[in-house]
Order: structure tokens, then sequence, then C-alpha cells
């Protein structure tokens, strides 16, 4: 499924921003020392294939999909997860 990506504030597309179901890949990883170190230690690293599975009932906490297992990520540490469009998988590599 091709990413509708959301354009926060700054013009930057973030994992926040993705709809449920869509996929991204990630380009960077920004914030704090700590944080950014967190976010690295959870697997999601620049070039992860990555998609938003679902939202909690009041918006914080989102799952993602990624490397094989699912995630729960407050929706603040999300906004520190910059993505670009996710390219279409080749038929068969799914």
């Amino acid at each position: 499924m091709q990413a509708r990506i959301v354009r926060r504030g700054g013009g930057v597309n973030t994992l926040e921003g993705l709809g449920v179901g869509e996929e991204a890949v990630v380009a960077r990883v920004t914030g704090d020392g700590k944080l950014r170190k967190r976010i690295l230690d959870m697997g999601i690293t620049k070039g992860c294939r990555i998609r938003k599975v679902k939202v909690a009932p009041l918006g914080d906490p989102i799952e993602v999909a990624l490397r094989g297992y699912e995630l729960s990520i407050r929706k603040e540490d999300a906004a520190s997860v910059e993505i670009e469009p996710a390219e279409a998988e080749p038929a068969g590599e799914a």
C-alpha cells in the first residue's frame, strides 16, 4: 500500500502522521540523545520499512510493525521518526 504521508508544521513527514495500515521507510531519527538512542535500540533505524498497525482509543500510544514484530510507541516519540514513502515491493517478495 502506498503511504499517504501527512506533512507536519515544518514540512517534515513523521511516523506520527502516517495513516493506519500505511507503510513508509524511516529517513532519520531526531531528538535528544537519550530519546534517539531508545528509538534506535527498538530497531527503528534509517532505511527500516515500518507500518502503522493501530492507534489506541485516545490516540496514544500507536502500534507499528517492523522487522517482523509489533511495537507500541508514544505519539510524542513517533514525531521524532522522519519517514519517506515506501516503494512498492516487487510481486512475490512480500
